[in-house]
């Protein structure tokens, strides 16, 4: 199953007022893992950035002004999406702005089931605490101490981590859920996420592969370990 955790930062509340997006950040989950596959653009909103909003996202006229507008990323943005699921704290403020922004273009809006809110996750699952991202966090100990503006990539891999902890932890079903038959859409049975651009590094130190080498060694030749060895 694949997911997109997204985020936007837009210069205000209400498209309908005139405010834009100015920062779409996403990433990639397979089978609630993230892949290592990201969306990350910066658009310039072709109006001014208001201070407040300057003051929380930390993305001023400046830096915008050379920006791609929105017509530019649209359709890279939805094919990036296709049909995956869309996991978005407080869903209904950045599906409004998307669709707006689609609207705009004449390009087919993202069906509203496509999303699933986090938000309403929290509040169902934690009635009467707060449901923010960063009190989440904290409830998971999830460390966000680079979170000093909001930026739209960080917030969406802060997210991601408090979505799979909301969903009972990083293999909520132990995989039980997995592909087995014939899918459609972005779930197709031959469907793979992208190799990570970065590899993890090895979670064993020097000294333990020794001992394990040694060891093996001292198994002698006729050892079965030794038959799967390259």
């Amino acid at each position: 199953m694949r997911e997109i955790v997204l985020d936007t930062e837009t210069t205000g509340f209400d498209p309908e007022q005139g405010d834009r997006i100015v920062e779409i950040g996403a990433v990639e989950l397979w089978n609630h893992v993230p892949t290592g596959e990201t969306y990350h653009v910066y658009i310039n909103p072709e109006r001014s950035m208001p201070q407040e909003a300057f003051e929380v996202h930390g993305l001023g006229d400046d830096f915008l002004r050379d920006k791609p507008v929105f017509r530019d990323v649209a359709r890279g943005f939805v094919e990036f999406v296709k049909d995956a699921k869309l996991v978005i704290h407080n869903a209904s403020f950045d599906m409004k702005f998307i669709n707006a922004e689609l609207g705009w273009l004449n390009i087919p809006a993202i069906p509203w089931d496509q999303a699933i809110d986090t938000l309403a996750i929290a509040r169902q699952r934690f009635p009467g605490s707060p449901a923010s991202l960063d009190a989440l966090c904290r409830r998971f100990g999830i460390d966000n101490s680079a979170r000093t503006l909001h930026g739209a990539l960080l917030d969406s891999e802060i997210l991601a981590e408090v979505y799979l902890e909301l969903i009972g932890g990083r293999q909520p079903d132990f995989a039980l859920s997995a592909s087995t038959g014939t899918q459609t859409g972005t779930d197709t049975a031959d469907w793979r996420p992208k190799p990570r651009p970065t590899p993890l590094p090895p979670r064993i130190t020097a000294e333990e592969a020794a001992a394990h080498a040694e060891f093996v060694e001292r198994l002698g030749d006729g050892a079965l370990w030794k038959s799967y060895q390259a």
